[in-house]
């Protein structure tokens, strides 16, 4: 079994002046890649940090690694991940766009002994770092003035010797903040073996068979658009790596910005782009729409973490009519559990997803597994590969991994269907549900009938309290032609929902919020309604 310190490294001696990282002037080697992420993982190691516990004597929810928290945009981010890795901590994802509050929490929750962090950001994560227990290592990268207690990341880079390999194991931990959208945020822990197969699609059994899969030609140039704090954005990037391919970084990092992002893609000749649903998507369409660049490359447009529509998979077949557009269902605690692909040739699959191994319904109870075609609205589950649990909270890790038959389950949340051809459709997460009258509607595929319309650039949609409903459904919408009536989109809508889904009002804004994710905020679009 793989774990991702050791196949990095074994990548790195077979491959060593093959490109691995591109950013603006930086064109990495692996060589020269595995040697920067190893002087770094000497700095953690020469402040103790590290593997404490072997996973024998721990918990799901328990961790026996250090644990480095990176708040950093995505020119750094890859690098201190795998030094994190290198030095057997566990690298962990932190939304640089938090406050110095909500950074205390997470640093607490994490218990972080290191903050790698990017200098733009350094008054926000200084002041929250005074408010821990424990205060953590602190590593500054970027141009703007260290803090006297702060390492520069560039000068002990440069001074540190590698840091000599170390016993690697696939029982290292890799953790996924989830973006605290329904909640505060919670760190899912994960074996690196099971990780690298269940979340990175990666099947080769050993090191060596990963080698050999690197040699092919036709390896991954990737250019993910999202960033790296998302576990979509680093899986992608990962799995390039883990395929001997090639991470571009746009110019620009610190926003979306569309054009740097075409003119990367073009420059680099990227075979692959990432993106995150619409919240991408939409802006990327309009300048590659509006602009003139040579796409011709791009062989693969690959959305996960939220719903990509149905109309701007279209767009996308139409702007690149040589690419495929992979449709990504995934969660932290799920990994990859299906896909599903669209083309100019096959048109555009709008719905049901191909199961990953693993991938399932159970029946609402929690108590069977539900069989194809059994037509009831259950939970989308994984068995085999799932994570540890939750970082520090025993009771979720035993709510989300039930398990059934003597088999464990992983249970993200999303309301789903088993269907006779084995294909699973799933409805959307539980706690986006909205009861009307006794009827359940899934935001999300309201969501989507709003977006097929021409007019609608955005949509995020919530239930409002109601005397005669409980709940009535309302949708929050951003408009590319304010001249269209809400009755011209309502009616467009029926043509896709039943009458009790269709919206009982439409509050229009002149944008719709969304996470640095892409995933829509909920409690944003509640207090509009």
């Amino acid at each position: 079994m793989l774990s991702l310190a050791a196949t990095h490294a074994a990548l790195a001696e077979a491959n060593p002046d093959r490109l691995c990282f591109v950013h603006r002037e930086a064109r990495l080697t692996w060589r020269e890649q595995h040697d920067r992420a190893r002087r770094l993982a000497a700095v953690l190691a020469e402040h103790g940090l590290g593997h404490h516990r072997p996973r024998t004597e721990l918990a799901g929810w328990e961790c026996g690694q250090d644990v480095v928290a990176l708040v950093l945009y995505n020119d750094r981010y890859l690098e201190a991940m795998l030094a994190a890795d290198l030095a057997r901590c566990v690298p962990a994802n932190v939304n640089y766009r938090y406050t110095a509050e909500e950074l205390a929490y997470v640093f607490g929750d994490m218990s972080a002994a290191a903050v790698v962090y990017d200098s733009a950001l350094a008054s926000t994560v200084e002041a929250a770092v005074k408010h821990l227990e424990r205060r953590p290592l602190l590593i500054a990268a970027g141009p703007r003035a260290v803090h006297p207690d702060a390492l520069d990341y560039d000068a002990v880079v440069t001074a540190a010797d590698p840091l000599p390999p170390l016993d690697w194991s696939p029982d290292d931990v890799y953790v996924l903040y989830t973006g605290g959208t329904t909640g505060q945020p919670k760190g899912v822990l994960w074996r690196q073996g099971d990780f690298i197969a269940a979340a990175l699609g990666v099947s080769a059994p050993d090191i060596e068979a990963v080698i050999a899969n690197a040699a092919k030609p036709n390896r991954p140039v990737v250019l993910p658009t999202a960033p790296f704090m998302h576990g979509a954005a680093h899986w992608n990037a990962w799995s390039a790596w883990l395929s001997g391919g090639t991470v571009v970084i746009p110019d620009v990092v610190d926003a979306l910005d569309a054009p740097t992002i075409w003119r990367t893609a073009e420059r680099e000749q990227v075979n692959s782009i990432q993106l995150v649903g619409d919240a991408f998507a939409i802006p990327l369409l309009e300048e590659l729409e509006r602009g003139h660049y040579d796409v011709s490359s791009i062989r693969l447009v690959v959305s996960g973490g939220v719903t990509l529509s149905t109309n701007n998979k279209a767009r996308f077949l139409a702007a690149i009519p040589r690419a495929k557009v992979l449709d990504i269902m995934g969660s932290s605690e799920g990994g990859r559990q299906g896909v599903r692909s669209s083309s100019a040739s096959d048109g555009v699959d709008a719905g049901r997803f191909e199961p990953s191994r693993g991938a399932t319904v159970i029946d609402a109870a929690r108590q069977s597994v539900l069989p194809p075609g059994s037509d009831e609205v259950g939970w989308l589950a994984s068995s085999g590969r799932v994570p540890l649990g939750y970082l520090g909270d025993e009771a979720k890790t035993v709510a989300t991994f039930p398990v059934i038959d003597g088999r464990r389950y992983s249970v993200p949340g999303d309301r789903a269907v088993h269907h006779r051809d084995g294909s699973i459709e799933v409805l959307g997460r539980d706690s986006m549900t909205i009861n009307t009258g006794g009827e359940k509607v899934f935001a999300e595929e309201v969501e989507d009938a709003l977006k097929a319309h021409p007019a609608v650039r955005d949509a995020v949609v919530v239930g409002r309290p109601s005397a005669r409903w409980g709940h009535e459904v309302v949708a929050v919408i951003e408009l590319r032609d304010a001249d269209v009536t809400d009755a011209e989109l309502l009616e467009a809508c029926r043509a896709h929902l039943a009458g009790y889904k269709v919206p009982k009002a439409l509050v229009r804004r002149p944008q719709v919020h969304r996470s640095p994710s892409g995933k829509a905020d909920y409690r944003w679009a509640a207090a509009q309604v």
